[in-house]
């Protein structure tokens, strides 16, 4: 994943931030944090294109725990548990690779999380959203909170949004997009495969603690 994490960053943020900035975030702010696979609670999205080996091509999760923002390399890191009652879920390290972006990826991720993080009792969501992904974010119903400058290893900062959004009961009615990422099994698939859209192109599925988070 981290070469899919650079190549985002790389050329999808640049629009939005200078390369010193996102090489600088590359060392510490851009990236997985493993206690979300430890947890369970990070996806990968995967092209399954016939005769060919998977390739990875997105990848989010969320967070039952305080940490806001960062990599394993994030000094700022919170692992305190949240509760449910009270706190809101933590979307976390969404990643698309650029030759997949905008063929709605990254919103069946954000999906997946937000239906995870409802089942485990969670009542609304928040993020500290890059200036990219706010845009996408905003479409799917966050809000702005406030804004954050993020302190880089090179001495700069990284501006970012603190985003909320209420996390509404699930749709019980079918519509057109759920019925593109309908349910299904894929037994033969490590790590808990979640859904697939039914064109067969992109497997979601939530990565195991056992396997490394830097294939």
């Amino acid at each position: 994943m981290r070469d899919l994490i650079h190549a985002s960053a790389r050329e999808l943020q640049a629009h939005d931030y200078t390369p010193s900035q996102i090489e600088s975030a590359l060392e510490s702010v851009f990236g997985v944090d493993t206690q979300l696979i430890a947890d369970g609670t990070y996806f990968v999205a995967e092209s399954t294109p016939a005769g060919s080996p998977p390739v990875i091509v997105g990848c989010g999760g969320w967070s039952k725990r305080k940490t806001l923002y960062g990599s394993d390399r994030w000094t700022g890191r919170e692992d305190t548990l949240l509760d449910p009652r009270h706190d809101a879920a933590k979307i976390r390290a969404f990643f698309i690779h650029p030759a997949w972006a905008r063929r709605g990826i990254g919103s069946l991720l954000l999906d997946t999380c937000e239906d995870a993080a409802r089942s485990a009792g969670f009542q609304r969501f928040e993020m500290g959203a890059t200036l990219t992904g706010a845009k996408l974010f905003r479409v799917k119903g966050y809000a702005p909170l406030e804004p954050i400058d993020v302190p880089l290893p090179n001495g700069s900062s990284l501006p970012v949004l603190r985003m909320s959004k209420q996390a509404w009961p699930p749709r019980l009615i079918p519509t057109e997009k759920t019925k593109r990422a309908a349910i299904v099994e894929h037994p033969n698939k490590k790590g808990a495969p979640i859904c697939q859209t039914t064109n067969q192109q992109f497997i979601k599925y939530r990565i195991s603690p056992q396997e490394p988070a830097n294939s």
